[in-house]
């Protein structure tokens, strides 16, 4: 815990520090879903279990937006955000407990401590931190280099948030019922949404294929409304597998395997609708949902897929394996329906490759 004298410390630039927050009038304002949009594409990209958007006052860092721990604010002497204060740059604490200053703080995730900690500056154009975008984890752990860079991206985003929410506050201000004040406005919440849906489908998107990503999967399932439009009716899975793809990778090298996946995603998006759900789930695997679909239809669209594959023009022949899987919602979990598509996966990888194998389990 930091002592008054180092708080003290960064009093020559203090006044101009908490004047600088004071002219974005976000304290103690209602929650935005702009800002738990950041909070939440943080804890996706970093893997964390808790994220927040806080900004530090004069005795108190408090939080815009907060998922996975309750508190809203914390006194600025317990608050790890204050190193970021004093560094000016982003900071990691892989284990709390052995951190003067993390072993002593309050947050909990649930009924949990928090162990882990790491927070990117959120900085002004005149240098001046008002806080940090930060992730927490109730177990120790630390950021790979592609994690920490994208925690930084997300600061500047938050801090870009903020930048065009003041500048519509002060045309509002400034301009007040002028239409001029009305088409500035609107241009500026119209660019936010744009780059809200950049930011949240570029977390949500594998950057090499364009499919949907794991965390994505993970989001839909989560979601009752996706959820009860899987299950609205009968549905099927397809689980495809690129054959042998290790030896691609081994004998033409990384770019070219590359492409052999970007291929195989083509052929996929060009071969489902577009209520269905394509994903790329795994190195060289990929998952289809196919909501209000047949077995047999679905066995069809399997084998569009495996034949459009191995006709695409490559400097090899490229096949998948490709398991088919029923699932009735009176009858079925989502996880039944995955382990059903994956044996029969298995099965066609076991049996030669490049070929469609159906799930035959008897259900009762």
């Amino acid at each position: 815990m930091p002592s008054d004298s180092n708080v003290q410390a960064l009093d020559g630039r203090e006044p101009a520090r908490l004047a600088a927050l004071a002219r974005y009038a976000i304290l103690d304002t209602p929650p935005e879903q702009a800002f738990d949009d950041i909070a939440r594409l943080a804890m996706m990209v970093c893997g964390t279990q808790a994220a927040a958007v806080a900004l530090v006052d004069r005795d108190r860092a408090w939080f815009k937006a907060a998922i996975g721990v309750d508190a809203r604010e914390l006194p600025r002497s317990q608050a790890i955000s204050e190193r970021i204060l004093r560094t000016r740059a982003t900071v990691v604490i892989s284990e709390m407990l052995a951190d003067p200053r993390g072993a002593a703080s309050p947050l909990h995730i649930g009924e949990r401590p928090v162990r882990s900690f790491a927070g990117a500056p959120l900085l002004t154009a005149d240098d001046h931190v008002l806080g940090a975008v930060c992730v927490a984890d109730d177990a120790p752990r630390t950021l790979s280099a592609l994690q920490r860079e994208g925690l930084e991206v997300l600061a500047r985003q938050a801090m870009q948030l903020l930048e065009l929410r003041r500048y519509a506050m002060d045309q509002r201000r400034q301009l007040d019922e002028r239409d001029a004040t009305a088409q500035r406005v609107e241009r500026a919440h119209a660019e936010l949404e744009a780059q809200h849906a950049r930011l949240l489908d570029t977390a949500r998107r594998d950057q090499l294929t364009g499919l949907l990503n794991r965390n994505a999967l993970a989001q839909l399932l989560q979601d009752p409304d996706q959820v009860q439009r899987l299950q609205s009716s009968g549905y099927c899975l397809i689980l495809i597998d690129v054959d042998h793809f290790k030896q691609v990778n081994d004998r033409h090298g990384h770019l070219l395997g590359d492409r052999a996946l970007r291929a195989v995603a083509d052929v996929v998006s060009a071969s489902v609708r577009e209520t269905d759900v394509a994903v790329r789930y795994g190195g060289e695997e990929f998952l289809v949902a196919l909501p209000r679909t047949d077995l047999a239809h679905a066995t069809e669209i399997a084998h569009r897929i495996r034949e459009r594959v191995e006709a695409t023009a490559l400097p090899f022949v490229l096949t998948v394996s490709i398991g088919v899987a029923p699932g009735d919602p009176e009858l079925d979990r989502p996880e039944q329906v995955f382990d059903r598509a994956d044996q029969a996966l298995y099965r066609a990888k076991a049996s030669g490759r490049n070929r469609v194998v159906v799930d035959d389990t008897l259900r009762v």
